[in-house]
This record gives structure tokens, sequence and C-alpha cells, in this order.
């Protein structure tokens, strides 16, 4: 599995300004850092037949996370200003989170988190919120501190994009494809709208594990910069690849969007084309034979990170973090598929019937490529940003 090198590209990150002072956090502002730090995978790269999550920490020069007391990063109000989200859209929808191992504190994390943002209270008590292993159980699996961070990434990304949803946490025994596809196939199961999937590994043939008709099944498109990675490869799932984000008031919207340096992007060597991507049109936008990768994109570069809340130790620090990588983008994408209420059949091809209803994303690159929109910013589809980012659920 590919990783990368963490140098300009990817490797130098603005730190943010604390959201406030007190209990309540409001939004979080981009501020330019005195220094430079760096950005980190929390989880080892994978053998081949096994997944990594694609969390992205930023780190101190000793490679340890940058913990404060209050809150850096983008949090509810900015992702929901960006992308023109109602956070009172998809209430009684449920997003379910697929990751491996467990995360003994998530379900107080979460609720720091939630309270901290004046989000509304989701608890294992109401059934807002349920942590159960790849079968259902009550027995979890054992702990596994990169992917706790993972796991707290999504849940905030949830909530944050989508505080009226519910949200099923499954927890797989370990990153192989067999327990994770286990773990979606039990998800699939439990009438959920949405599945997240916030890892990656090698490209491959198409599992049948990631086949649900019915439900918007998302997954990273990778950290690495241009190159292909499963389950975003596979023909059933919304690959969902990574933008920086910034506030710019000269634009009506207040931000702006730029493909993100290492998203994931390009065509599969193995699974076929979707319906939904084999018209004239869009098989020449693509001019990919097989599953183009992405089709879709949200915020995921952690020079532009969110605000996450973890206290499973990482390289012992706990606290409040910031984070990037397409982990960031895969659980917000699943939560506006369940807001938009529209998820029949396999709901990625609703996106590429409305791509007009999407913010185009036109400019940056993830790396070299022949053809070059496979890694190149344009006007409409290309690899890194897919066909553009939320703009509401019109185009979802």
């Amino acid at each position: 599995m590919r990783r990368p090198v963490l140098g300009a590209a990817i490797g130098t990150v603005i730190l943010v300004a604390a959201a406030s002072t007190g209990a309540t956090a409001t939004a979080a502002t981009v501020a330019t850092a005195t220094s430079a730090h760096h950005a980190k995978h929390t989880c080892a790269a994978a053998p081949r037949g096994s997944a990594a999550c694609h969390a992205l920490a930023v780190v101190d020069n000793s490679g340890k996370p940058v913990v404060t007391s209050t809150p850096n990063g983008y949090g509810p109000t900015d992702l929901q200003s960006a992308y023109y989200l109602s956070p009172t859209a998809g209430e009684g929808a449920t997003v379910a989170i697929v990751d491996a191992y467990n995360d003994p504190t998530a379900a107080s994390d979460l609720a720091l988190y939630r309270s901290t943002f004046s989000l509304p209270a989701c608890t294992t008590a109401s059934g807002c919120l349920r942590q159960v292993s790849q079968t259902g159980g009550s027995r979890l699996p054992r702990t596994n501190a990169g992917w706790a961070t993972e796991i707290s990434l999504d849940l905030d990304m949830v909530s944050a994009a989508c505080p009226s949803c519910k949200i099923l946490l499954v927890e797989a025994s370990s990153a192989s494809f067999t327990n994770l596809g286990a773990a979606v196939n039990y998800a699939a199961t439990q009438g959920v709208a949405a599945i997240s999937n916030s890892y990656g590994g090698s490209d491959m043939t198409q599992l049948a594990a990631y086949n649900h008709p019915g439900i918007a099944i998302t997954a990273s498109s990778g950290d690495g910069g241009y190159g292909v990675e499963a389950p975003a490869s596979f023909d059933s799932v919304v690959g969902v690849g990574g933008t920086s984000l910034n506030r710019n008031s000269a634009m009506s919207r207040g931000w702006a969007e730029t493909a993100w340096s290492g998203a994931g992007s390009g065509c599969s060597a193995y699974n076929a084309k979707p319906s939904w991507q084999t018209s004239a049109t869009q098989t020449l936008a693509t001019q990919c034979l097989n599953k183009a990768v992405a089709d879709v994109s949200a915020v995921a570069d952690p020079n532009t990170g969110v605000a996450v809340y973890d206290t499973t130790p990482y390289q012992g620090r706990t606290g409040w973090q910031v984070y990037g990588g397409t982990s960031v983008a895969s659980p917000i994408i699943a939560s506006v598929f369940a807001m938009s209420g529209n998820t029949a059949g396999y709901p990625a091809s609703v996106l590429w019937a409305n791509p007009t209803d999407l913010f185009d994303v036109t400019s940056g690159s993830n790396g070299t490529c022949s053809p070059t929109f496979w890694c190149t910013a344009r006007i409409g589809w290309d690899g890194p940003s897919g066909l553009g980012t939320p703009n509401g659920t019109a185009g979802f």
C-alpha cells in the first residue's frame, strides 16, 4: 500500500486558532502558525489483503500529535457553512462507521466533542450511538491506538456534518478485508442509510461485502497522492477524494477549495466501470475503461484540518488534536447522503446525474499522470476531487 512522502506537499501544516476559551466552542478559524509541523499517519501501512486507516494527525517535531486544551481546526459550524449543510437534516437516519479494532473511549470522547460544540447529545443510553463488534455483539476487539484515533475522527465528522443523524460504530476484529467486509455486511443489515469506510489497501477485484444497493457505501480514496486503492475502487462504492478548504471572503460561498496533493485518484486496474460512469459523455470525461476514482470529495488536507477529540492515548498524547486525510472526507460524504434521504440503488449514480449541483474544484494536483486530469483538477470531473464537493444535498 502506498504512503505519502511527508514533505512540502502535505508535510507542513498551518495550525489553527483555538475556537473558544470556554466550555463551549464555536467555529475555528484557520490562522498562520508561528512554526511548521508535520502530518503523520496513525495507522501503519498494510500488507495486501488488509487495509490501513487514512487518519493523518498533525504532529510536532518529535512525531507526536499536537494537543491543545481547546479545539483547533474546523468544527461543525465551519463544515456546515462550507458545504451548505443544515444541522437539522437527516433526523432518524443512521450513518454506520466501519473501522478495525476497538476504541474504548469512543462514547465518552464523542460526548465531549458534541457538548463542546453545542450539538445534541448522542449516547448509547439514548440509542443514538451503538458500538458493536463485526457480528453485532457486545464483545469488542482489542484496542489499537492508531485505529482508535480514526474512530474518533469518523464519529466527530458524522456529528459535525449531520448532528441529527444516529451513528452505528462497527469494529472489525482486525484490519483484514475479510473482517472489515464482515463488519460492512453486518452494518448493511441494520437499516442504515450510509456506511463510511475511512481506510484502504491495494487496488483489487471487487468484494461482495461492499455491494449493498440502497445504501451509500463511501470509502476514502487514499492519502498517498495519485494512485488507486480499494475499496474506493470497487464499482459499488462511492470513492471519496480530498480537497484543501480555506475561507475566502472574495468568493460568494465564503470558502474556496483546491484538490489536495495527498488525495488518491486514477483508474482501477481490476474493477469494471459502474453503470453511472458508462454514458458516452462520462466515458469521455474520465477516459478510464474501468472504475474511475474519485466520485466526489470533501476537505482532507491536514493544512486545513478538522478538530478531533480523542483520549485513547496515541504516542502518549490525548485531548484536542487536528486531523486530515481522506478519512475526514468519507464520513462527511456518507453523512450528506444520509441527509439527502436519497440512497436508492447505487447512490453514486445520483452524483453523476447531477454534477452541476456540486461545488466544482478546478485547481490543484496530486501528482503526475496521463491523462493529466486523473491527477490534476479541472472544470468538470477530475481524479483528486471527482465531480466536486457538497453544495447542500442537491447533488445527492
